[in-house]
């Protein structure tokens, strides 16, 4: 692990820095709306247009990659990125802002596919799994740690716009500075949305489902705890504590998969954040204690679905469409990431601030009701099923999934170094074979 690290260091820290500098923002932006007593509805707007950004990114960030290659569209993306970032404290528009938080989501899954990618030419099959938990380690702990910023300096003023744009300024050095060649070009994987939605029903359920907690969660849960009272470090200190939660949950959540019914395990998990999101959910204040204990457990839950739900998946999808696979998952997510806080923040609008979690209670009830173990049949699932779990990073691209020793070998040579055509993307898009229905995964 130690010459992963070191082979690698370069861009996890490009990794961290990126995540530094977005953690801090999202957080930032909902605590200096809440300060001046902003409509929720406008947080979660500002949330819903950062992953319609990254959603819309993925395709553009193709295009822009085999037009100018790898470096330079990283370069260009990152100084984007710190522009935009920049141009909040240079207005309060809150449209204009959307539009900003936009900008800088599109630009963001461009800089995630081009170290994907250079993760992908630089692993060697045997490491994909170990450089796979590398960078999500480097993920989470970048969202960590924008968060305890806040701890260390909680006045709301221009200087944290600043060292946001910091941190991307500083992601843009190692890979500026990199010494290896280019990764070979991409081109985009086909999605097959009709051929996933027959195959694995159940697992694109719980990814929406996924979607709408977690999008809610990072946009809306500092005016939650703002509203609960606490200071600027205190929200500093839960967003951390609630994020952390979710690193630590990977390892034993994959002990778990590998060993009981995942649908069972998702059903679980649902139920478990059902039960503990009711105590925030029904009481207008809590303790600080309380609040602390009861949002770790929750998180621990809400970040168990989307691995859960992409290792189930895997089980019912050959290994030749599982990049495929990944970015119809991210899709998915990504839609729910967009409504989640646009609804919530209509309901915390209207109700108050508890209609976070029960907004949290009510979409883990319909999971719930949604998976169900005695329906998936089997008829599709792969040999050697189930495969093992992977820790999945906090963010990523459709390119991640290349990094999954689940993928096969060939199937990641394919998508990295097929040749870009404008023709050959379009007649992918448009292909979509007739599936057999199944309703596993």
């Amino acid at each position: 692990m130690r010459h992963i690290w070191k082979s690698f260091r370069s861009l996890y820290f490009a990794a961290l820095m990126m995540l530094i500098g977005s953690g801090l923002l999202s957080t930032y932006l909902a605590l200096r709306l809440a300060a001046d007593h902003v409509d929720s509805l406008w947080i979660g707007a500002l949330m819903a247009a950062n992953y319609f950004g990254l959603a819309l990114g993925g395709k553009i960030g193709h295009r822009l990659i085999g037009r100018v290659g790898h470096i330079r569209a990283y370069a260009t993306c990152a100084g984007i990125v710190g522009a935009a970032v920049l141009g909040h404290g240079l207005t309060d528009l809150l449209p204009v802002w959307v539009g900003l938080r936009m900008v800088v989501g599109l630009g963001m899954m461009c800089q995630y596919m081009v170290i994907e990618s250079w993760l992908n030419e630089q692993a060697d099959a045997k490491q994909r799994g170990a450089v796979f938990s590398g960078y999500m380690i480097a993920s989470y702990l970048g969202l960590v740690l924008g968060q305890l910023i806040l701890v260390v300096h909680p006045q709301l003023g221009p200087e944290l716009l600043m060292l946001v744009a910091m941190c991307f300024a500083l992601c843009l050095v190692p890979v500026a500075m990199t010494r290896r060649i280019h990764p070979a070009p991409l081109r985009p994987a086909p999605m097959e949305p009709k051929f996933f939605i027959k195959r694995v029903p159940q697992s694109l359920s719980t990814v929406l489902g996924s979607g709408l907690i977690v999008g809610s969660f990072y946009g809306l849960a500092p005016l939650y705890a703002a509203n609960q009272g606490l200071s600027t470090e205190q929200i500093g200190l839960f967003m951390g504590c609630c994020i952390f939660a979710g690193l630590v949950v990977q390892w034993p959540l994959g002990w778990l998969s590998d060993r009981y019914d995942r649908a069972v395990l998702i059903r679980t998990a649902a139920g478990g954040l059902a039960l503990a999101a009711l105590p925030l959910a029904i009481m207008p204040s809590v303790p600080l204690e309380v609040l602390f204990g009861v949002g770790f457990v929750i998180s621990l839950l809400q970040f168990c679905l989307y691995p859960l739900a992409v290792a189930f998946s895997n089980d019912h999808v050959e290994s030749e469409r599982r990049v495929s696979l990944t970015a119809m998952l991210l899709v998915t997510y990504g839609v729910g990431a967009c409504i989640g806080p646009l609804a919530a923040g209509v309901l915390m609008k209207l109700l108050g601030p508890q209609m976070l979690y029960a907004f949290f209670l009510f979409f883990a009830l319909v999971l719930v009701w949604r998976i169900r173990p005695k329906a998936v049949t089997g008829l599709h699932q792969v040999q050697d099923a189930p495969l093992g779990h992977v820790a999945m990073p906090a963010a990523g691209s459709p390119l991640s999934a290349a990094l999954d020793p689940r993928v096969d070998e060939q199937t990641v040579q394919d998508v990295m170094q097929a040749p870009i055509a404008a023709e050959d993307t379009e007649e992918e898009q448009g292909a979509s074979p007739e599936p057999e229905v199944n309703k596993a995964g």
